[in-house]
């Protein structure tokens, strides 16, 4: 197995309507394709590996593709990390790291070779704003053995990297079970921008909710969304089993629920969705009818107590 001479390419920062027929025929200009592949995940702009037949034509590839505009998004093109004669690019069940708090200035090179030392890294990537470009604050490091990616995460949390000192802990970025259609929402998680239009502009609060009781903890709720960025203020409500998270930016906020809605927190299966801020509409005092199960509308309302006197969340 030579791996001097690779033979397949990373290529993100696609656009969500590309297809596996169209970007074969773009690098086809280049050399021979011998296999085309793209790995589209909930909440993330999809990415692909492309295989050819030989070196040089994946070298003249990377060179003349990298940053180059493709549907409106400049691609980024890099030798992929896995053998370049191994097709197999599906990395699902290898073990992910999320990595928050991420400097804005920090590069995926620049990320990859901070984990490096721990062990064979299958993808890493760092997720962007669809239109500006600009890192969203967070990253993925996925790597082949578990034992592996345990050892980054313990090594590497509160670790410096550029400006910022980096938060890790496993990915929570799978895909919601398919029976999640319950309350008119869809089975699919909702897109950075469009969680990020369901409330206004200065709303920082989010709901997380479905714990047993007495199982969240102030603790917990730090352990888990102090990833995403800075926290001004935590409600936990044990008894109850949900928490009200009030960040310091919408941005960390809309990161915080894209990531957690719909995924376990240490075993138990949470919903995360925006709170309302500053007391949310004042002119209704009514109380919601059910104070167990959290309601599920379209726009940025949600229920419980903690909308009354102008609290953001249910006084004690």
């Amino acid at each position: 197995m030579d791996e001097s001479q690779p033979k397949t390419l990373y290529v993100g920062n696609l656009d969500n309507s590309v297809s596996e027929e169209l970007l074969w025929s773009l690098f086809a200009q280049i050399g021979m394709v011998k296999n085309c592949k793209i790995i589209r995940e909930p909440g993330n702009d999809p990415y692909a590996f492309i295989e050819f037949t030989n070196h040089q034509s994946a070298s003249t590839a990377l060179t003349a593709m990298n940053k180059r505009l493709f549907l409106d998004k400049e691609m980024k093109v890099n030798w992929a990390t896995s053998p370049g004669n191994q097709p197999k690019a599906d990395t699902s069940s290898h073990h992910h790291i999320f990595v928050g708090d991420l400097s804005p200035e920090i590069e995926t090179e620049t990320l990859r070779e901070a984990f490096a030392p721990f062990g064979e890294i299958s993808n890493c990537r760092i997720v962007r704003d669809p239109q500006t470009l600009k890192s969203k604050g967070y990253a993925f490091v996925s790597f082949v053995k578990k034992a592996e990616a345990e050892n980054a995460i313990q090594s590497m949390n509160g670790q410096w990297l550029g400006s910022r000192s980096i938060r890790t802990n496993w990915s929570t970025r799978k895909p919601p079970p398919p029976r999640e259609t319950s309350k008119g929402i869809k089975g699919g998680k909702p897109s950075y921008e469009e969680i990020y239009n369901q409330t206004s502009p200065t709303n920082a609060t989010v709901y997380c909710g479905g714990f047993a009781a007495n199982v969240i903890s102030e603790e917990l709720v730090h352990k888990h969304f102090g990833q995403f960025g800075a926290i001004q203020d935590v409600r936990v409500f044990k008894d109850k089993g949900y928490a009200f998270i009030k960040f310091t930016t919408k941005e960390a906020a809309t990161h915080a629920i894209e990531a957690t809605h719909n995924t376990d927190i240490n075993g138990q299966p949470v919903k995360c969705f925006w709170g309302k801020e500053n007391g949310g509409d004042t002119t209704s005092n009514a109380q919601p009818s059910n104070q167990s199960q959290p309601v599920q509308p379209q726009g940025a309302q949600y229920p419980y107590s903690y909308q009354q006197m102008g609290y953001w969340y249910q006084p004690d």
